[in-house]
């Protein structure tokens, strides 16, 4: 046979191969045995082997690469993946749609789109030219991880896109493709009693061993696990292809992805409502877990006009269902100490599965709550899942107490350090103020290393312990200073391991201020506070100088805030800590304040979301050109960027103050020139 006549031939088994598998996974409807697929593909597989210049990146023969990656790799989205405002009533629904409506006042007579919250990992695939190129997780919404040699592996993942006459304009160009990768509950039960048989970890719920799949180094072991996509959203360089939400399903189905089919049209708020209503007990009967429902406006034009606020865009929720509920019993208070020195009591309880995973610890907050709710030892007890995510103790059934409960005391000292607990006056929360505790330095060595925080890969609780165990290090300070070779003997490590956790903690030697300064665990300093702070002050060294007057004239620092900030930088232990980095070459980078450029003497405020890059983003791309930017309108405000809707009160105090107000194309044209 002519070269001409075999790739001829492989084009036409690739394309019988893909529409079989479309059928199968998305039509629900095959058409064909799966013998006769098998034989197919191995048709397909032989003759590439033998003419390897046949195989293209769609082919049905490529889904498993052959080799395990080293380590997953971090790609920024060019979109930001956002998150849902959560609504738990019908009156937060009519809230919902009436703050919107003030927005954008066509949105009285806008349709709905409705569909199931799946309980998955979120997922965007990159299609170029009609082929898939790249797959990312969520991440933090601006970056995510790479798991393209993963997702290749499901077969409801299309390689190469479909084309139809809906679809042939979309295809030539980048197309986003976003959905949840799931494991249906029949393949999660099943999969964790193989694991629990052969003596290996068992997860939780289906979530959890979803992404635990997806994060294998090797495809070959997420091939074997059975997991689906189903897309729920598209964008597309050309928006003017997608007008509404029930389009986009439509045309993702064409594509040959799977949509969830419970999706439909809502003409109403009452629609809304009853869609809800519909499904509350109906989801329990659905192959995939969830806690609730995702409601938008159908119209895309006004999806889009009403912009973003914070992580979530204003045109869409989740409607989420009352938590499940379970009874047990209450066998024991224990007390968890926090990394700040917070004594959390922690309710020991007899195994139960609630919300889909088995429950057998729950926090009680404080001891007063434990007084007001009069929880007791042996009590039985109702608890649920806040947020079907942390589960708590609700209300004792005082109707079952037999009389040999106890009540609970809070202890005097620390259970891990001995150290007098203490209690301020206007704090329910009681606090081990020993820095060198041993369940504090614990919890704020993973705090240091987290993601939020300076992000060190392998540093996770378990090898944090195995290092306090093995004396290898007593503060954040000494992981600068571990021996290879004393790593290399520890249980948990080998030679690569070893190797690789030194390496990654080296690697953060010059962390950003703001990851450092969150990183050092002071207590009210959260992610976004710590940012603004470096942004102002620029080092470390005049962080530690700075005054509580000085600190309060930083956007979102009080008193409180301002206070614990200065009184960490005056404890004595905190300064020899900081020498101690500095000793070990710890060296935050200090931010760069550029005194002159094209946006010199300029300030910008933003409100809604950009397109083209993240809040952060354009800040810096502002302060790089010499100006200045502001997160709330000011007096001295010299441009409020309205990308999108603009939030009501920015827009009042820009036109009271006079503040001009460009759109994003006129902004991207100033910090590009």
């Amino acid at each position: 046979m002519s070269h001409k006549n075999l790739s001829e031939r492989a084009r036409q088994l690739r394309n019988l191969l893909n529409t079989y598998s479309y059928e199968y996974h998305v039509l629900d409807s095959p058409s064909v045995d799966d013998a006769i697929y098998d034989s197919l593909l191995a048709e397909l597989k032989v003759l590439e082997a033998q003419h390897p210049k046949l195989i293209t990146p769609d082919s049905p023969t490529q889904r498993i690469s052959a080799e395990p990656l080293d380590a997953f790799v971090k790609v920024p989205h060019i979109y930001r993946m956002l998150s849902l405002n959560d609504v738990f009533s019908e009156q937060e629904v009519f809230d919902w749609v009436a703050r919107i409506s003030k927005l954008q006042s066509s949105v009285q007579d806008s349709q709905f789109w409705g569909d199931i919250k799946m309980d998955g990992l979120a997922c965007s695939l990159v299609y170029e030219n009609g082929v898939l190129t790249t797959a990312v997780t969520r991440g933090d919404g601006y970056v995510g991880e790479d798991i393209t040699h993963n997702a290749r592996t499901i077969s409801s993942i299309p390689l190469s896109l479909r084309s139809s006459s809906e679809t042939e304009m979309l295809i030539p160009q980048r197309t986003e493709v976003r959905g949840e990768i799931v494991m249906y509950k029949d393949d999660f039960a099943l999969l964790n009693k193989e694991l629990q048989a052969t003596g290996e970890k068992v997860y939780a719920n289906p979530r959890n061993l979803a992404a635990g799949t997806m994060r294998q180094l090797d495809p070959r072991i997420v091939a074997k696990r059975k997991l689906y996509f189903r897309a729920y959203d598209l964008l597309s360089e050309n928006k003017q292809l997608l007008a509404s939400h029930q389009q986009v399903y439509r045309v993702l189905r064409e594509l040959g992805f799977l949509v969830n089919s419970e999706a439909q049209l809502l003409q109403s708020i009452s629609d809304v409502l009853a869609f809800a209503h519909e499904w509350k007990d109906k989801r329990h009967n659905l192959p995939f877990n969830t806690d609730g429902l995702v409601i938008k406006i159908n119209d895309r034009l006004i999806y889009d006009a009403l912009g973003v606020v914070g992580k979530n865009p204003r045109g869409a929720i989740a409607f989420k269902y009352p938590a499940e509920t379970a009874t047990t019993q209450l066998r024991d208070i224990y007390i968890s100490i926090g990394r700040t020195g917070a004594a959390t009591p922690v309710a020991v309880l007899d195994p139960v599965v609630v919300a889909g995973s088995t429950v057998q610890m729950a926090t009680l907050h404080n001891q007063d709550e434990i007084q007001r709710k009069d929880i007791r030892i042996g009590d039985t007890v109702i608890i649920r899942k806040a947020g079907d995510i942390i589960p708590e103790v609700i209300q004792p059934l005082v109707e079952l107490r037999t009389g040999a409960e106890r009540q609970f005391t809070m202890p005097k000292e620390c259970p891990d350090c001995l150290s007098p607990l203490h209690k301020q006056d206007d704090e329910a929360v009681w606090r081990c103020l020993n820095n060198a505790c041993p369940a504090r330095m614990w919890r704020h060595i993973q705090h240091y290393a987290s993601k939020a925080a300076l992000d060190i890969d392998g540093l996770g609780e378990k090898n944090v312990q195995a290092l306090l165990d093995a004396k290898l290090i007593a503060d954040t300070a000494d992981l600068y200073t571990i021996p290879i070779d004393a790593v290399r003997v520890l249980d948990r490590f080998a030679d690569v391991s070893a190797q690789n956790l030194v390496t990654a903690i080296q690697h953060k030697k010059n962390p950003p201020l703001a990851k450092f300064l969150f990183a050092l665990g002071i207590r009210h300093v959260g992610a976004q506070t710590a940012i603004g702070i470096a942004n102002t002050f620029a080092s470390i060294d005049a962080i530690k100088s700075a005054t509580v007057e000085q600190l309060r004239e930083v956007e979102g620092v009080g008193e409180v805030v301002a206070e614990s900030i200065v009184s960490w930088f005056a404890d004595m232990d905190n300064r020899q800590l900081l020498s101690k980095f500095e000793k070990n070459g710890v060296i935050p980078q200090t931010v760069t304040t550029v005194k002159s450029g094209p946006l010199s003497g300029k300030k910008f405020a933003i409100t809604g979301s950009l397109s083209a890059m993240s809040r952060e983003h354009a800040a810096d791309a502002i302060r790089a050109r010499g100006g200045v930017f502001q997160s709330s309108v000011g007096k001295e405000t010299t441009y409020l960027v309205a990308a999108g809707s603009v939030g009501a009160s920015k827009l009042t105090k820009a036109e009271k103050f006079g503040t001009k107000i460009i759109d994003e194309t006129t902004f991207m044209a100033m910090i590009t020139s």
